[in-house]
């Protein structure tokens, strides 16, 4: 960066969240490069569970996470702070995952974590300090663009690392205060060859790759720990209603799930629905999981304020599904249906869906599945 660039960003103030690995780590030392004035940020979220005599810690909360986090600030000769965001995580995170399943919902927490905590509370407690930004170690690009006047958010360079699938939901007032630096990065050796050249302990640490405060990925275990109920057994029907089997509670199956259903059936089937209410988990046969519809509801778009007419998109049904042509249209205050141009496997009531442009590398927007068709 010259010298002129550097002077600009001088005296720019940054609390970047600092959660012990190699992204965050890599992020404040590009920004620091950049001439920020950067503070590092440690979010306490979760204290983890007591599990046989012995704490079961979240990946990103634990003690040596946070210690790896203030090392990585030393070394980087930034400010390290540890904040308390224990309420939070358990009213928008916490709370709304153990409903979500409850009423036979697959929710997903990272981003409702980046909604309410990071790029809420986070900037919140930022402002407080004095900050003109807050950063993170994510995978994505905001830009500025000049003939709109609006915030954008742009896939990362690296499409295998890209997860701007998790901010759709962002507003024009987050997006105005957020720095991603990695999403200008090529791929995860890249971040992690400049951890090792920078000298940093994170260069090697592994990625985590479950829900944080689920480490073991048994859900169905969390849950009835933390609401201290069992779950109470109910029907697989098909799809015209008739038993098919016995389930042994709703928060143990996801839409699309065919492994693990306890039920031999003597052929592939799959879960189609689960029915909270009536206390059903339905099941179809091999290629009844796809669907050509969904309902999205609870929208928000980055380049316009809202959806006035049908759009043509690529959309992504969950975090790991490639993006499929589709027309989202609006049918009510902010609800539309998304009409795909060929079947999806396993649409699931309570995940995201995210449109981009179809031919560019924006987001458009998104909205939260329901279970209507």
């Amino acid at each position: 960066m010259s010298a002129f660039l550097k002077n600009i960003m001088s005296g720019k103030k940054v609390v970047i969240g600092m959660s012990g690995g190699v992204d965050s780590s890599v992020a404040a030392a590009l920004l620091k490069d950049k001439g920020y004035d950067v503070m590092g940020l440690t979010m306490r979220l979760w204290d983890g569970e007591m599990r046989d005599g012995c704490l079961s810690e979240g990946t990103c909360c634990s003690l040596s996470a946070v210690e790896d986090a203030r090392y990585v600030c030393y070394k980087l000769g930034i400010e390290h702070h540890v904040m308390d965001f224990r309420a939070d995580f358990q009213k928008y995170v916490i709370d709304y995952f153990v409903d979500e399943y409850k009423n036979g919902r697959t929710p997903n927490p990272c981003i409702a974590c980046n909604k309410f905590l990071k790029f809420d509370a986070m900037l919140k407690k930022a402002e407080l300090l004095g900050a003109d930004y807050v950063a993170t170690g994510h995978y994505a690009k905001v830009e500025f663009d000049k003939a709109s006047g609006r915030y954008l958010l742009r896939r990362a360079v690296s499409s295998a690392k890209d997860q701007t699938y998790a901010f759709y939901s962002l507003t024009q007032e987050q997006l105005s205060k957020i720095l991603m630096p990695l999403g200008e990065l090529r791929d995860k050796e890249e971040t992690r060859k400049i951890a090792e050249e920078r000298g940093l302990v994170t260069a090697k640490k592994p990625d985590s790759m479950e829900i944080c405060f689920v480490p073991d990925n048994d859900y169905a275990g969390f849950i009835k720990r933390r609401t201290g109920e069992e779950t109470i057994p109910g029907d697989f029907v098909d799809e015209n209603g008739n038993v098919l089997g016995r389930h042994k509670g709703i928060i143990y199956y996801t839409v699309g799930q065919r492994k693990g259903l306890g039920v031999t059936f003597g052929k592939p089937m799959f879960v189609l629905k689960i029915d909270a209410e009536k206390n059903q988990v339905v099941l179809g046969e091999k290629g009844t999981e796809f669907s050509s519809e969904l309902i999205a509801e609870k929208l928000n778009f980055i380049p316009f304020d809202c959806l006035d007419e049908p759009i043509r998109v690529l959309a992504k049904v969950r975090y790991s599904a490639k993006p499929a042509f589709a027309t989202a249209i609006p049918i009510g205050e902010n609800k539309a249906r998304v009409v795909f141009d060929e079947p999806q496997r396993a649409i699931t009531p309570g995940q995201a869906v995210v449109f981009y442009e179809t031919h560019g590398e924006c987001v458009v927007g998104g909205g939260i599945i329901t279970g209507e068709k």
